[in-house]
């Protein structure tokens, strides 16, 4: 069985593209990635959170943004802070070592 895990961050474009490519080839596991802002290159949209079971978020921003936006979409969905900051470039080593510490615990 699949688990679908969404990442999110603010434009899609460091932190949760980087998760997703991270944890893609995790057995079991299917990711995607997403962001907030208005100028995300892939948005969080009703769809993407339809399709996840698992939604991580780098910061409590993000939770409260996602929240705020999409409450309805988000019942019975589980919603993890990770508090990675936006201090890492796309596929940064010290960002790739953080998610390698944070994540694995919320996919068992």
């Amino acid at each position: 069985m699949t688990r679908h895990v969404l990442f999110v961050c603010s434009r899609n474009r460091l932190r949760s593209p980087t998760a997703e490519q991270v944890f893609a080839g995790w057995p079991g596991i299917e990711t995607a990635s997403a962001g907030l802002a208005p100028d995300a290159d892939n948005p969080v949209t009703p769809e993407l959170l339809a399709w996840a079971e698992l939604i991580l978020v780098m910061e409590r921003a993000h939770r409260a943004r996602l929240s705020a936006k999409f409450a309805s979409h988000l019942r019975g969905k589980r919603v993890v802070c990770l508090d990675i900051p936006d201090d890492y470039g796309f596929m940064d080593p010290a960002l790739v070592e953080l998610l390698r510490t944070k994540v694995p615990r919320h996919l068992r």
